[in-house]
């Protein structure tokens, strides 16, 4: 058994010099260097990270989008997994590509804990029977969720967030980067929170704050929207001007991302944002979804919002503001699909 050990670091600030890049889909980048300070954060204690080839890990959640990609790595390298759901979907389902032999030897090594994760007495009991060394936290949105879970296991190694990128202040200056502003009254408060109550307990925590995340079963319309329209032969109405930028994410590389965090000693008590390599236009994401799926130009609407009364409903499935993250470089390793490289640098 390898072990590591997070070092009291001198208070000095801490520079990267990354490299980002503008693109239109069409291969063409405009490239800047972009120097930001990044937070150190101090351990409380001398704190003991272990990295063994085997440990018992918790996803909550994990039968829907991200964590069904997740399981499926941390298995494969050997972990005891376990999901804790509420039962209501199957615990395994074969993917699209995946073979017969593969989804059988997943289905056997899976194990499953079923509850409500609002039943907090239960949590409590189940939890700390079972002494996990790892827990994935995939589906909280509220802090008051986190503390049943840290109570249960006393000697947890390390608590792993799923955050957003959502929780940043709007601002004029992008990309962001993990020490900028945040919103207090974002929809993602209650993520902003755990990640208060995270670093108050004096545990061993990482949150990783992804922007919009596309791929296999994505319960989140992102870029089927665009792929039903299309087929439809029907107009794309995109708000505004159409030049906002955003960013996206395969399901698959911020599984990995999360993967490559597990012990790592230099993800600990840290945040980091992850995104895609290139940043994309509402119009340039309409005409990148026509041409990956062989559809000709397709015809865009553009229209202003308030003068339209959706009600509830949602019209468009971006946020009508620039959402871009800075990539953090991660000297570890570079995982590239399609739309996304993003660079786990720490």
């Amino acid at each position: 058994m390898a072990s590591m050990v997070v070092v009291q670091h001198q208070t000095q600030p801490s520079f990267s010099t990354l490299t980002s890049s503008l693109s239109d889909f069409n291969g063409t980048r405009i490239h800047s260097q972009i120097q930001y300070r990044r937070k150190v954060l101090q351990p409380k204690v001398g704190l003991q990270v272990t990295a063994s080839s085997e440990k018992n890990i918790l996803i909550m959640g994990g039968t829907r989008f991200i964590g069904v990609f997740l399981s499926r790595l941390l298995v494969k390298e050997g972990h005891q997994v376990t999901l804790f759901t509420r039962g209501k979907a199957p615990i395994a389902q074969q993917l699209p590509g995946e073979s017969d032999e593969e989804f059988a030897e997943f289905s056997s090594k899976i194990l499953h804990l079923k509850g409500d994760r609002k039943d907090y007495d239960f949590v409590k009991s189940s939890l700390s029977a079972k002494g996990f060394d790892v827990v994935y936290d995939i589906n909280g949105r509220e802090a008051d969720e986190v503390e049943p879970i840290l109570d249960a296991l006393p000697n947890l190694e390390q608590f792993i967030y799923c955050s957003s990128a959502g929780v940043y202040l709007k601002s004029d200056l992008l990309p962001h980067c993990e020490t900028d502003a945040v919103d207090p009254k974002s929809r993602h408060k209650g993520k902003l929170n755990t990640e208060s109550v995270l670093e108050s307990k004096g545990v061993n925590w990482t949150s990783l704050r992804p922007v919009y995340i596309y791929g296999p079963l994505n319960y989140n319309p992102v870029e089927e929207w665009f792929f039903h329209r299309l087929k439809a032969g029907r107009p794309i109405p995109i708000p505004g001007s159409g030049i906002q930028v955003t960013q996206l994410g395969h399901v698959k590389d911020l599984a990995r991302a999360f993967v490559q965090v597990l012990g790592n000693e230099k993800a600990s008590r840290q945040v980091f944002n992850i995104s895609g390599e290139k940043y994309v236009t509402f119009d340039g994401l309409a005409r990148a979804c026509a041409k990956a799926a062989g559809f000709p130009e397709p015809e865009l609407v553009h229209y202003n919002p308030k003068e339209f009364d959706f009600g509830k409903k949602k019209a468009f499935p971006f946020r009508d503001q620039v959402i871009a993250s800075l990539k953090t470089a991660f000297s570890v390793n570079m995982v590239k699909r399609s739309m996304l490289a993003f660079y786990i640098c720490i």
